[in-house]
């Protein structure tokens, strides 16, 4: 992902650091400001180190998974349910939360984040992890709530 032609770079622009993130220009920028983004201000302009970007992304983006040789491909969704009791809000929030923990697909392991509203019977449920992972998670959650709410 990190690279052209299969050779990686070393030291990335605010252009090229925002068209590989899917980013607006001024956003990169701020992260740097911010601290959010380390890089070095060469001239008038800023590099970004791949090491930093890597480090900002979260892992390693043109790093293979050694067992089948294919890369590593990492997922990150929100999931909405609507009309849910707290009975079943509470089913798939401890089903998520035990799921995920320590489960890793060979990079980070899956994280979620479960947030119920009461007031409007709202399930939202955020996970980031594996291709794999995140579509078991998203299974449990069809199962729980049923063919109504897909």
């Amino acid at each position: 992902m990190f690279g052209e032609v299969g050779v990686a770079q070393q030291y990335y622009s605010v252009d090229q650091v925002a068209e590989l993130l899917g980013l607006h220009v001024k956003t990169v920028r701020a992260y740097v400001r911010e601290g959010r983004l380390a890089a070095t201000r060469i001239g008038k302009q800023y590099r970004i180190h791949r090491k930093d970007l890597t480090e900002f992304t979260g892992g390693a983006p043109d790093q293979e998974d050694t067992e089948n040789g294919r890369p590593r491909v990492e997922v990150s969704t929100v999931l909405q349910v609507e009309e849910v009791d707290r009975a079943t809000a509470d089913r798939i929030s401890t089903l998520i939360t035990s799921a995920t923990t320590g489960v890793s697909g060979g990079g980070a392991p899956a994280q979620s984040q479960v947030v119920y509203d009461p007031e409007r019977g709202r399930l939202r449920v955020v996970l980031v992890g594996g291709l794999e992972e995140t579509t078991r998670m998203l299974e449990f959650v069809r199962a729980l709530v049923g063919d109504d709410h897909t």
